[in-house]
This record gives C-alpha cells, sequence and structure tokens, in this order.
C-alpha cells in the first residue's frame, strides 16, 4: 500500500494535537466535536442543582438530547431553555447548539 506526505508535512516530529486539530478542520468534524462538548461539560455548565436530575444523552445536528428524571424538572427546564443554551454556546464560534430536546427518564 502506497501512502503520500502531504506537502505540508515538513518530516519533523508534529504533536498529535495540531494533526487532530489539523483534521478536524480539513474533514468539516471541528463543529460537530465542539458541539458534543456540551454532553462533556454539561454539569459544568449548568450547575450541580440541575445535573443531579438530568442527564445528556445524545446529539442529532445541532440538537442536544437530555433524559430528565421528573416532568416537573422537564416544565421548568423548558422554561429555563433560552438560558441554558447562552450558558453552552458562551465563547463557541462553531459547534453552537442549535436545540435543546428534554426527555423524561425511563
Amino acid at each position: 500500500m502506497s501512502r503520500t506526505r502531504s506537502k505540508t508535512t515538513t518530516g519533523q516530529p508534529q504533536q498529535v494535537g495540531d494533526l487532530v486539530a489539523r483534521f478536524l478542520d480539513k474533514s468539516g468534524l471541528g463543529a460537530r466535536v465542539e458541539a458534543a462538548t456540551a454532553m462533556t461539560d454539561w454539569a459544568r455548565l449548568v450547575g450541580p442543582q440541575i445535573a443531579a436530575v438530568t442527564t445528556p444523552t445524545g446529539m442529532s445536528e445541532d440538537t442536544l438530547f437530555v433524559s430528565v428524571a421528573t416532568s416537573a424538572w422537564m416544565m421548568e427546564l423548558n422554561l429555563m431553555k433560552g438560558e441554558l443554551m447562552r450558558r453552552i454556546n458562551a465563547g463557541k464560534k462553531e459547534g453552537r447548539i442549535g436545540h435543546i430536546v428534554f426527555v423524561i427518564a425511563p
């Protein structure tokens, strides 16, 4: 199998993080990876009280799905949706969340 080198390769060792960042930018996946950080950062972004009754369960395009412990909390979170989205998207240029869908936990 033949492998060709990119014209930008200098032959010098490169940091893996730099290589991954370039790959994500070139492949167009950077924004999706950035959006997915909403799941890993959820507890920090929403605070301990909300994090105790919610679990982010998935992403689809620009929509974040969040499981909620009770219907009362789901109603409250739907009222807070705008503020939660501002917190999640703060400082992001790419990978912004466009929608949050709350569902009752099974």
